[in-house]
C-alpha cells in the first residue's frame, strides 16, 4: 500500500498506508468506540463529511455483507483505522473492507497510531483533516489559506442533510399504524424496527410541510437523524412544530434536537461528540440506565428549556448531557440516542413499541403490538 498522510488544522501530521481510492479527502476527524458495526458506522448518513476513526484496533476481519448497510452509499469523508484485515472470516461476509471503500469512492488510511489521535481530539475538541499522499509543509499547513481552498470549502461549508436525505416519498405497506418518517438522512434501522412494529410507514422528504403531510392522515410522525448542526435547518422549523402540534411525534438524533429548537429551546457543539455502542443514559421516569448507541456532535442545552415546555427525560450518565425530552402538553417524545442500535446495545428498543402504544390509543385502533 503506498504512503498517506492525516494533516490536521492543529498542525500534526500522523503517517499511514492509504486505503479505499487513495485519492485526496477532507473532513471532520472524529472517532468511534464501537467494537464492531463498522459496515453499519460507514454507512450511516449522520456521518457525512466527516473522517471517521475507529478506536478498535482490527477493522474489516468479519468482511462486508448486502445486509447491514444503513444506506445506499456511503457518505462519509474518509476513514483512518489501525490494522486493516485483507482476509475477512464470517459466513455472510462478500467482499472485504477495503474493497467496499474502492467500490463506494471513500479513501482512509490504515496503521495510524489511533491511540494518540483519539487523545489529540478528546484534548484539542474535533478538528479538521486533510488525507494527502504527500504531507504539507508545516507553515502551509497553519496557514488559514491552506483550509480555505475551494477543495476544503467544499468539504467543510455544505448543507450535509440536503446531500443524504432522498427527495421522494416512499411507501411500505404494514397493518398496523400510517407513521410518516420525514428524512433526513434515515438510517434503514429506524425503518426496520417501524415495519417489524408492524407499521405501515411513509417516508418523506425533510422539506415536506404540514399542509402535505396532514393529507397524508397519518397516526404518527417520526423525525429521523441526520448529519450536521441541527441550526442549518432553521427555516423548516415552523413547519417542524406545526406537524408535532397536531401529530404524535417521536424525535431521534437529529429529529430530537430540530424538535427542541422548533419549540424555542437552544442548541450546542460537543467538544467531540458522542459515537459509540457504550453511552450510559439514565431514564430519570424509572431510574435505570441503559446503554445506548450514538453519534452525535451537538446537543440540546438547559438554556430557555423551561420556556419550551419539554421536560427532561433522559439524561447521559458521563458528562449530564440532555439525552431526552417530553412535551408537557403535545404528545411529542424526543431521544438523542439510537433506540433501533444497529450497531450497539437494544435496550432502548422499548421506546419504539411506547410510540406505537401511543398511536393505537390515540387513534382507537384495534391493533395487537408485536
Amino acid at each position: 500500500m503506498k504512503k498517506g498522510f492525516l494533516a490536521l488544522e492543529t498542525g500534526h501530521i500522523f503517517e499511514g498506508q492509504l486505503i479505499g481510492t487513495e485519492k485526496e479527502a477532507a473532513g471532520e476527524v472524529v472517532f468511534n468506540t464501537s467494537m464492531t458495526g463498522y459496515q453499519e458506522i460507514v454507512t450511516d448518513p449522520s456521518y457525512a463529511g466527516q473522517i471517521v476513526t475507529f478506536c478498535y484496533p482490527l477493522i474489516g476481519n468479519y468482511g462486508v455483507n448486502h445486509v447491514d448497510n444503513e444506506s445506499t452509499k456511503l457518505n462519509l469523508s474518509g476513514i483512518i483505522i489501525g490494522e486493516l484485515c485483507e482476509t475477512p472470516s464470517h459466513h455472510l461476509s462478500e467482499t472485504s473492507f477495503n474493497e467496499q471503500l474502492k467500490l463506494a469512492g471513500i479513501s482512509g488510511l490504515a496503521g495510524i497510531d489511533t491511540r494518540s489521535l483519539v487523545k489529540l481530539i478528546r484534548a484539542e475538541g474535533t478538528v479538521k483533516g486533510h488525507i494527502v499522499a504527500e504531507p504539507p509543509q508545516t507553515d502551509e499547513l497553519n496557514s488559514k489559506p491552506y483550509w480555505q481552498t475551494p477543495f476544503m470549502e467544499k468539504s467543510f461549508h455544505t448543507f450535509w442533510v440536503d446531500k443524504v436525505a432522498g427527495n421522494k416519498s416512499a411507501f411500505y405497506q404494514g397493518n398496523g399504524p400510517h407513521v410518516v418518517l420525514v428524512d433526513c438522512g434515515y438510517k434503514k434501522s429506524i425503518l426496520d424496527a417501524l415495519l417489524n412494529k408492524g407499521c405501515s410507514v411513509r417516508v418523506v422528504p425533510y422539506s415536506t410541510t404540514f399542509d402535505e403531510i396532514n393529507k397524508m392522515k397519518p397516526d404518527g410522525i417520526v423525525i429521523s437523524n441526520g448529519p450536521g448542526d441541527p441550526l442549518a435547518l432553521s427555516g423548516y422549523l415552523n413547519e417542524f412544530k406545526k406537524i408535532s402540534s397536531v401529530f404524535p411525534t417521536l424525535g431521534i438524533c437529529l429529529g430530537h434536537q430540530l424538535l427542541a429548537l422548533a419549540y424555542g429551546a437552544t442548541t450546542k457543539k460537543l467538544k467531540f461528540g458522542h459515537r459509540g455502542g457504550n453511552h450510559p443514559v439514565k431514564d430519570l421516569v424509572t431510574g435505570k440506565v441503559y446503554m445506548t448507541p450514538q453519534n452525535h456532535g451537538y446537543v440540546v442545552t438547559n438554556e430557555n428549556l423551561k420556556k419550551t415546555g419539554f421536560d427532561v427525560t433522559h439524561i447521559n450518565v458521563n458528562d449530564r448531557s440532555i439525552e431526552g425530552l417530553k412535551h408537557s402538553f403535545y404528545p411529542i417524545q424526543t431521544i438523542q440516542f439510537h433506540p433501533e442500535s444497529h450497531p450497539g446495545p437494544s435496550d432502548t428498543e422499548y421506546l419504539f413499541q411506547q410510540f406505537i402504544q401511543q398511536l393505537v390509543q390515540s387513534g382507537d385502533m384495534n391493533y395487537a403490538i408485536t
